[in-house]
This record gives C-alpha cells, sequence and structure tokens, in this order.
C-alpha cells in the first residue's frame, strides 16, 4: 500500500497504525518506523470503533460482498478479496472518511480519550 499511497500523497502523509493484534507485528512497526515520514505507532492510537471508523466500515462493507458467495478454499478466499477490493466504489471509502470526520469532531468535541 505504501506506493499506493506516495502515489497519491507524494511525501506528505501521516501513517497511523491502531492497537488491533494484526497491527502490532515487530517488523510491520520496524518497516512503517522506517518507510514512512510520519509514523503513529499502535501504542498512541488504540483500536477504536469511533475513531477508526474508516477501517471498521471498509471492512464491513468488504466482509458481506465478499461472504455473497459461499467459499470453500483459502485461494477462493484470496481472490474474492482482491476481487471485492477491485472494484470497491470510490463513494463508499469517501463516506467512510466523511463519517469518521464527523466522528472525531464529536470525540473532541466531548472530551473523549484514549
Amino acid at each position: 500500500m505504501l506506493p499506493a499511497i506516495r502515489h497519491v500523497a507524494g511525501h506528505n502523509f501521516i501513517f497511523q497504525q491502531d492497537s488491533a493484534p494484526a497491527h502490532r507485528a515487530r517488523d510491520i512497526i520496524e518497516l512503517l518506523q522506517h518507510e514512512t515520514p510520519d509514523f503513529i505507532s499502535p501504542e498512541l492510537w488504540l483500536s477504536s470503533p469511533e475513531l477508526n471508523h474508516v477501517n471498521y466500515k471498509i471492512w464491513g462493507v468488504m466482509q458481506q460482498r465478499v461472504y455473497e458467495m459461499q467459499i470453500h478454499n483459502v485461494d477462493e478466499l484470496k481472490q474474492r478479496l482482491v476481487d471485492v477490493w477491485s472494484g470497491l466504489q470510490q463513494s463508499v471509502v469517501d463516506a467512510a472518511v466523511s463519517e469518521w470526520r464527523k466522528r472525531l469532531q464529536t470525540c473532541f468535541r466531548e472530551g473523549r480519550t484514549l
């Protein structure tokens, strides 16, 4: 994903990882610390549905679409994930980002802490 992000944003972006177990692998953390201009590590950003809505929303849509048809093996699952991701409309991502901004503003107004 980093090459795609750089293609869109250049080196002007901040990469944030939440504390989900898959995001805490030592090798991943080291790679991101080395390869991203600014990196917010999992220790500084907790896994929270309020603050990671983009992640939850997009994976929710993907899960629904992936399992519309029965999957018989891991290779089929991998291909289905690629197909669904490739067909994901930008409007789904845009809606998730828009909703995330609203949630973040609400958390800020209410003084919620991580």
